[in-house]
């Protein structure tokens, strides 16, 4: 386990506060990167129907999955044996048969199949016909969305917590060091995302990397003009800009980072804009204490880019933790307007004051932990427009 026993419990009692909060009896977890955070489950098996189950009134939860995976459940997570089942073989893919089939006959031998039951209605794990089945076989049951009763539970971390996001940012750092060495006049962009990988998965001598939630994000020329592609098998020309937003992650938690690299001689207006970035990334991240609202954090950076004539439509970042395909956010606060999240000690954010034109984009990111009087950004790496030319990958 990547944790103590007394660290899961302590989330599954504060767990419970939040679902007495709402009245729930009954908790069904389909989010990966909820059940991972009470029970320690890791697999990559939520392609298929899996759950963890908490009553209110009992010690511990109760996983159910397919049966290839009990012993997965049995080697990463604290639950005892008894609380570790899995469903007929015969319920995957079937027109006939569905994994809801069985965990609804659980909550019946549990006795829970009419209490008020929370789920999580905007999970990516959990499909209109898993809701279907499950109301079909749990008619009296009152169905509560609990969609992020635990993701807000998460927001606040541990001691530990937060050296597996450092650890994290140092790997988002190799794995920046590589795409710096990789991106040049004549590479295949597919090339520049092997080196990546390679990085992002060995780590450091000292700690491995896992498979980050999202691929490495390489947009180049005309396309950082958007910033969620990845790449092609094309060769990079001598005179484009390209953007590198990926990941560190290490015990499934996560340390994004983002840095856009000019081949050639950039444009007058790319270095001024990332200039202007830079400047109120800055800002934005000195106005990070406990006790800040996260409206206020994005208000120190509109100030910046306004007297600029500049104007930013979407957020400025979100809280992140444990991630698993197809995202590393939380899903919880956002760097935002009207966003009144009250700043606390170990909640963690990615900073992404990203800027995009028609014509081309800026991204330059980092991760940080808000501390007792500010923050602490973890990632490390050259803080600005990265010319290939002037830059050596040591400074």
């Amino acid at each position: 386990m990547s944790f103590s026993l007394e660290e899961y419990q302590d989330r599954l009692r504060k767990t419970k506060v939040s679902m007495e909060q709402l009245g729930i009896d009954v908790l069904l977890i389909t989010n990966p990167a909820n059940m991972n955070y009470l029970s320690g489950y890791d697999g990559w098996s939520f392609y298929v129907d899996q759950m963890l189950i908490v009553v209110a009134d009992e010690e511990e939860p109760i996983w159910i999955g397919r049966k290839m995976d009990a012993n997965a459940a049995s080697a990463t997570t604290w639950l005892k044996p008894e609380h570790i089942q899995f469903y007929p073989e015969d319920h995957i893919h079937s027109t006939e048969r569905h994994p809801m089939d069985y965990i609804g006959s659980v909550l019946k031998r549990l006795r829970q199949a009419e209490r008020r039951i929370g789920i999580e209605m905007s999970s990516y794990y959990f499909s209109a016909l898993a809701y279907v089945k499950l109301q079909a076989n749990l008619p009296d049951a009152k169905f509560v969305d609990a969609s992020l009763l635990v993701n807000w539970v998460r927001i606040v971390k541990s001691e530990l917590e937060i050296e597996y996001i450092r650890r994290a940012a140092r790997i988002a750092g190799l794995g920046m060091e590589s795409a710096v060495s990789a991106i040049q006049e004549g590479v295949r962009e597919c090339d520049a995302a092997a080196a990546i990988f390679k990085s992002l998965v060995s780590g450091t001598d000292s700690y491995g990397g896992d498979y980050p939630s999202i691929v490495p994000l390489l947009p180049a020329g005309k396309n950082t003009s958007t910033p969620h592609l990845t790449w092609t098998d094309r060769r990079y020309s001598g005179s484009e800009i390209v953007i590198i937003e990926l990941a560190g992650c290490h015990q499934r938690y996560h340390a994004p980072m983002a840095r856009t690299i000019s081949i050639g001689k950039p444009a007058d207006e790319v270095i001024n804009v990332s200039n202007i970035l830079v400047e109120g990334l800055n800002a934005a991240l000195e106005s990070v204490k406990p006790g800040v609202m996260l409206e206020e954090v994005e208000h120190a950076w509109r100030q910046v880019i306004s007297k600029h004539g500049i104007v930013k439509e979407s957020r400025l970042g979100y809280s992140i933790g444990i991630g698993y395909p197809p995202d590393w956010g939380e899903h919880t606060a956002s760097i935002r307007k009207e966003d009144r999240t009250v700043l606390r000690p170990n909640m963690a954010f990615h900073m992404i004051p990203g800027l995009w034109f028609d014509e081309y984009g800026i991204e330059i990111s980092e991760t940080f932990r808000v501390t007792e009087n500010g923050c602490e950004v973890l990632t490390d790496f050259h803080r600005g427009l990265i010319v290939k030319d002037q830059f050596d990958i040591a400074m």
